[in-house]
């Protein structure tokens, strides 16, 4: 089987031998590449939508797996009892989507000793989450395929993690005077930032595209709000381009 690179790198994040839940599996690749490759001994793969689920189910018969891996219908951690696994990976949702998944499944998650989370946006909400709940960031990820950038966010809680998050986002000078306050490095990553890759400059020039897009609607409205909000819009442009200015392009 051939894993695409961002389900590739989801993998490499898995440690041997762990007990796997993937929720969203979708057609359960990630759970069977997990056990194939000794990743996990077993997994579970959670579906909520019954095409998926049914996709999954096939994908593990042909495998020859079923005896390891569990193909379960369900919302969520919903499809998990506490203790079925070590190891939770979500993959291809939103950040906020992702956090609400695991604040509502948070009593599933004791005895988990890894999330490998891969949200299509919003990984600042995702980061908040973490910070919040006892989970420290241990690393992170970004890549681009097929024309998409996504970024890898690894966290263990904070009971077994070597760092805390008081250390992992404590405030950094960079360039001699640009401070990247921990608000900053929740919104940029601050393991992303301490190895700038051309993916990471890439990511956040598209993102001052934006912005540049909503600073222009802004200056065509009439609301009393608007000239405030573009105010901060245009500071968090100005800030984001010095950081690239000043940050090195480490790998491709």
């Amino acid at each position: 089987m051939k894993l695409s690179s961002r389900l590739t790198r989801i993998l490499e994040q898995i440690p041997q031998g762990s007990r796997l839940a993937d929720i969203g599996s979708d057609h359960a690749l990630l759970p069977v590449a997990a056990v194939e490759s000794g990743a996990a001994v077993s997994a579970i793969a959670g579906e909520v939508n019954a095409g998926p689920y049914d996709a999954a189910l096939k994908q593990v018969q042909e495998s020859g797996m079923t005896e390891v891996i569990d193909v379960r219908k369900g919302d969520g951690l919903d499809v998990l009892e506490p203790g079925d696994a070590n190891v939770i990976t979500i993959a291809g949702m939103g950040g906020s989507l992702i956090a609400a998944i695991l604040e509502r499944g948070r009593d599933k998650l004791a005895g988990v000793c890894r999330l490998v989370l891969q949200p299509n946006v919003g990984e600042d909400i995702l980061r908040r989450w973490l910070l919040a709940n006892g989970w420290v960031l241990l690393s992170e990820l970004i890549l681009k395929e097929d024309g998409k950038i996504y970024e890898i966010l690894v966290a263990e809680p904070s009971n077994q993690a070597v760092m805390t998050s008081e250390q992992v986002y404590a405030p950094r000078v960079i360039a001699g005077d640009i401070e990247l306050s921990t608000e900053w490095q929740l919104r940029l990553g601050p393991w992303l930032t301490q190895h700038p890759s051309n993916v990471f400059h890439e990511k956040w020039k598209s993102e001052i595209e934006k912005l540049n897009v909503i600073l222009q609607s802004l200056s065509r409205s009439e609301l009393s709000s608007a000239a405030g909000k573009a105010k901060e819009i245009q500071a968090d442009i100005q800030f984001i381009q010095e950081v690239l200015a000043c940050l090195p392009k480490d790998k491709p």
